[in-house]
């Protein structure tokens, strides 16, 4: 089970975070809306998994990922922020986190994002001036922004390929296919299964 610790300084955010990632498997061993206290709970926690905001008190929530990987703090950063996600994420990305979740986006997307990190891959916001910053890209750039086993994943399933024996296929679980298959479909602007089978006939995948 990864331990979690959880800077924010919103006791509400923090209250429907903590009750995501348990139901979710994770254990959230501490949680604070104060930056200094944060620090000092990572050094006596030393968690897999920090969650933190960018605006904290009198603390920078960049300045403390940047610390954290001066001193070359190994676990996964995903940062949250209600500001600017096409101004924050790159910043973000810099500063060593994993990942950047937008305030405004539904809180599930938290969960794809630190899967996204445990798999090796960052999660930051692409374009702006979009919801999710993949609708102002061409359909060829949408496919190429897809990970190697999203891009299997959406392969099997428009060659008529169900959950479970794509699971079978890619020796992962239901539960992981269904998490490529909802990602992908985002990245391709695809509302379900239907539409991801026009966009595949309208650029020659089938």
């Amino acid at each position: 089970m990864f331990s979690v610790i959880i800077i924010d300084d919103h006791p509400i955010v923090r209250m429907a975070i903590t009750l995501l990632l348990e139901n979710g498997g994770y254990q959230v061993v501490a949680e604070t809306g104060n930056g200094e206290e944060g620090l000092r709970l990572i050094e006596k926690h030393y968690p897999e998994i920090l969650i933190i905001d960018i605006d904290l008190d009198t603390f920078d929530g960049l300045a403390i990922v940047e610390q954290l990987r001066a001193q070359s703090f190994p676990g996964i950063i995903i940062v949250l922020s209600g500001k600017n996600a096409d101004f924050y994420g790159p910043r973000s990305a810099r500063a060593g986190a994993n990942g950047f979740m937008s305030k405004k986006n539904p809180l599930s997307e938290l969960i794809f994002a630190i899967d996204s990190a445990k798999r090796g891959y960052g999660y930051f916001p692409l374009r702006a001036g979009t919801s999710n910053g993949f609708e102002s890209l061409s359909d060829s750039e949408k496919v190429e922004r897809l990970s190697p086993q999203e891009f299997a994943t959406f392969q099997y399933l428009i060659n008529g390929m169900d959950n479970k024996k794509i699971a079978k296929r890619m020796n992962i679980s239901n539960k992981t296919v269904s998490t490529y298959k909802t990602r992908l479909l985002e990245k391709l602007g695809c509302r379900n299964q239907l539409e991801l089978f026009d966009f595949a006939r309208r650029n020659h995948f089938k």
